[in-house]
């Protein structure tokens, strides 16, 4: 079985991964990005977003961006070098050599979606998140420049209650929809790049219920979401076959790569069969032994206004070695990025 060890790279407080872009990090220092290349020292910025003068004031501390939900929270690049950005109620571009991010489109429903996809076509993906009790009608956006947003797919009024992700999958060709929450709305569904064909390949009940997914060659790698019953690591391979590889401690909401070797994280998020305090870093070498690595305890807040405890893992493809997260809601690395070197025994 072979193992990994993380040796630690560094240690930077009040940054928060976004995403892995052509090797190199990008993170948020609350509205401004910055990036982390492996072949330089040090972090360089990137560009700034004025988010308005209430989040500005929010802002300044820490516990009052956690409550208010502020920063940036993804990013993708699209085709033509644009780098698209997320942050509440808003999507901002960044166009190739500027410096200034400007607010392009506003979120119609919800704060904010959890992801952006980029797919080889040059187009940006998020699925709307918002509470939906009524279960209405949910779309997936697209963008070609990140300005002008339109449906590519909608699931149609009772189908599901909100779009968890979308996923470019670069073996199989095509992207990934996770939704949930309840019953039949959890699904993992295959969507084709123009959005021509849209199946459900995985469907109903808890343990279909997932985040974030990572795909490889041998299928899809992820972590449960459910606070109704015990969660997993699953594989979900080619022919459509679920395997369970290994218990985790609580609802996963983060998952990412560095190399061959795979992460997932869980979320303190009180429920009658996730009970822990501490937010848990997983690992496995070959997607089937997974390890805890890293523990951090939630802090003392109340989870309700300022955000369940977590452990942040970046999206994007990242074929390195390294490994980065971020802490939320925890003690002593709450906002803090940490950033290991992966090392896999024998």
């Amino acid at each position: 079985m072979p193992a990994l060890s993380l040796d630690p790279i560094g240690r930077f407080p009040g940054l928060r991964v976004l995403a892995w872009d052509a090797g190199v990090l990008y993170a948020a220092r609350g509205c401004a990005l910055v990036r982390w290349d492996p072949a330089r020292s040090g972090w360089e910025p990137v560009a700034a977003f004025d988010p308005g003068i209430w989040r500005r004031a929010g802002s300044v501390s820490r516990v009052g961006d956690r409550l208010l939900r502020g920063g940036c929270h993804a990013l993708a690049r699209l085709g033509n070098g644009s780098l698209v950005a997320v942050f509440p109620k808003t999507i901002a571009v960044l166009a190739p050599h500027e410096r200034r991010l400007r607010a392009a489109f506003r979120i119609p429903r919800g704060t904010r979606p959890l992801a952006l996809a980029a797919a080889p076509t040059g187009w940006a993906y998020f699925g709307e998140y918002f509470d939906n009790p009524g279960r209405a009608a949910v779309h997936v956006y697209g963008s070609p420049d990140g300005v002008s947003w339109r449906p590519v797919f909608t699931f149609p009024p009772g189908a599901i209650r909100h779009v968890h992700s979308v996923t470019y999958d670069r073996y199989a060709g095509c992207l990934w929809v996770l939704t949930g929450d309840d019953g039949d709305e959890c699904r993992i569904v295959r969507a084709s790049l123009d959005w021509s064909s849209v199946d459900a390949v995985l469907a109903g009940g808890q343990q279909a219920r997932a985040v974030t997914v990572l795909p490889r060659e041998d299928g899809l790698y992820f972590a449960t979401d459910t606070p109704f019953e015990q969660n997993y690591v699953c594989r979900l391979d080619r022919g459509g076959r679920v395997t369970r590889l290994a218990p985790i401690a609580a609802s996963s909401f983060w998952s990412g790569r560095a190399g061959r070797a795979l992460f997932v994280s869980t979320a303190v998020e009180p429920s009658p069969v996730n009970t822990g305090r501490d937010a848990v870093l997983y690992g496995s070498a070959d997607g089937t032994d997974w390890t805890a690595l890293v523990r951090w305890t939630r802090d003392g807040w109340p989870s309700r206004f300022f955000q369940y405890a977590n452990i942040i893992l970046p999206a994007g493809d990242n074929d390195s070695d390294v490994l980065a997260a971020s802490g939320l809601a925890v003690r002593g690395e709450d906002h803090v990025t940490h950033l290991w070197r992966v090392r896999r025994g024998g």
